[in-house]
């Protein structure tokens, strides 16, 4: 890692790197597919687990009054990136065919990702409390804003519906787990204090366990092979670029609204994602009967350049924080 680290080259990048070949080379299907989706789930829960208990209550609750970090990362979420995704609609059809377009738009309108934001924000040790609010407040209102936007913006069938389902699915594999941590805190935190590996541990494998999940997934459903090599270049371009516009934004705004530093980090990490997890599962109902595999492309690679490039910056800001 010494000689990597003269090139700037992180490890836990070159691990995200590695995932992806291998997902390409050996993808999990069938049995395995389910395991692995086992396993993510659970090393999610255990992650959520020990940010409750890492978390004194003075934390937690000053995470839930902030109320002008939240409404940034929603706006960022809701309106900032729909904007983007409506003004990419002038790279039809020279750099985007029609339906890429329409899954290009479609990512914009997706709510945030959950666990990798406060994963990345513990990394860089930015506000952790706030970033668990901002991310499951943004998954939550998804669930229904989403449909709402796709519907207002989008030509769909008109069959969009809004799975309720998803709401427990959160409560169970994010909130529960968490309060259990608040709950047995007392207990571990004088242990955790001095071992601070299994949390960083957890951090860094749950995403290699999503990263592997999601890219065996296109593997399987055969997404990648799709469309010529040249149009998927293409697309990994602006998608590269929409990630570097918002990170842009919302980096100009944590400062102009003079956030503090951990705050700030909260604003760019849960301020630009988008949620694989969620959008997937909402592309097959709201676009039935439609190609929905190229419609899902730019969200599978917008997944992947946001998670290889939040890696690099989450590492830079633990390595310059204070």
């Amino acid at each position: 890692m010494r000689f990597l680290s003269k090139f700037y080259i992180d490890g836990f990048i070159l691990s995200i790197l590695a995932v992806c070949v291998l997902a390409s080379i050996f993808p999990a299907r069938g049995e395995v597919a389910d395991v692995v989706s086992v396993l993510t789930k659970v090393a999610i829960a255990l992650l959520f687990l020990l940010y409750g208990a890492r978390l004194s209550d003075q934390e937690a609750i000053a995470g839930l009054k902030h109320w002008r970090l939240h409404t940034t990362v929603l706006a960022c979420t809701f309106i900032l990136f729909p904007l983007v995704g409506l003004a990419a609609r002038v790279l039809v059809p020279n750099i985007l065919t029609s339906d890429l377009y329409t899954g290009v738009l479609f990512f914009c309108l997706v709510p945030s990702t959950v666990q990798s934001s406060i994963a990345f924000t513990s990394i860089a040790k930015g506000n952790v409390a706030g970033a668990i609010v901002s991310a499951t407040v943004s998954n939550l209102l998804g669930v229904f804003l989403t449909p709402a936007l796709v519907i207002l913006l989008m030509n769909t069938t008109g069959q969009a519906k809004v799975d309720l389902s998803a709401i427990g699915d959160i409560v169970l594999q994010l909130l529960v787990p968490f309060f259990i941590g608040q709950l047995i805190r007392p207990k571990i935190k004088d242990w955790m204090a001095r071992h601070a590996e299994p949390t960083k541990l957890v951090d860094r494998g749950s995403i290699l366990l999503v990263v592997y999940s999601a890219f065996s997934a296109g593997m399987v459903e055969g997404i990648w092979h799709a469309m010529s090599p040249w149009r998927i270049l293409l697309l990994v371009v602006v998608c590269c670029a929409i990630l570097a516009l918002v990170l842009a934004v919302t980096a100009f705004l944590g400062r102009a609204l003079g956030f503090e530093r951990a705050d700030r980090i909260v604003v760019v990490f849960c301020g630009s994602k988008k949620s694989l997890a969620t959008g997937l599962p909402m592309a097959t109902v709201l676009f039935a009967g439609s190609p929905v595999g190229l419609i899902v492309l730019p969200l599978m690679i917008f997944h992947q350049v946001q998670l290889i490039t939040c890696a690099a910056l989450a590492q830079r800001w633990a390595r310059t924080a204070p």
